[in-house]
């Protein structure tokens, strides 16, 4: 049901040595994605579409609170990851405890970075990285509206 999915950074290491032995393009994005919204399906479906293998990493609940602050994330990891493995865009999910991920990225060396229209391209972590390899760093429009935080900010007015 998608549970397979979520791997480990060590596994997913050989999964995509794997993909790339056989000439596929690795895409990586990350984020808290917290309260999966259309935006974040929509933005998730055009990365997939840039190359063979979309891995999104997720912001372990520890760097969520270190970024976004003591009351988030809204939804747990494990529920998170588990949301996120059951797209159809998504091949695999992994998680990263740091704050950015570039560490991770170093680990996977994907082919394209992407990011949503809230990033500069020249701004994006790993970015430099993924370049010195011949990659390209994508910045995806922002959908206009759709975000976490504008769904918690409704739930609370109407509280």
């Amino acid at each position: 049901m998608g549970a397979e999915k979520i791997v480990s950074r060590e596994i997913l290491a050989v999964l995509l040595k794997e993909h790339r032995r056989q000439g596929r393009r690795i895409v990586f994005t990350n984020g808290c994605f917290d309260i999966l919204h259309a935006g974040h399906v929509r933005y998730l479906a055009q990365a997939r579409r840039l190359g063979d293998v979309l891995v999104v990493a997720l912001n372990t609940d520890r760097s969520v609170r270190s970024i976004k602050g003591p009351d988030r994330p809204v939804v747990g990891q494990e529920e998170r990851a588990f949301v996120m493995a059951g797209l159809e865009s998504v091949d695999y999910v992994t998680f990263f405890d740091d704050e950015t991920p570039l560490s991770l990225i170093e680990a996977l060396q994907p082919d394209i970075l992407v990011k949503g229209g809230d990033w500069k391209a020249d701004g994006v972590v790993g970015g430099d990285i993924v370049r010195s390899r011949g990659g390209d760093v994508i910045v995806l429009p922002y959908l206009e509206g759709a975000s976490t935080t504008n769904i918690i900010e409704k739930i609370r007015r109407s509280s």
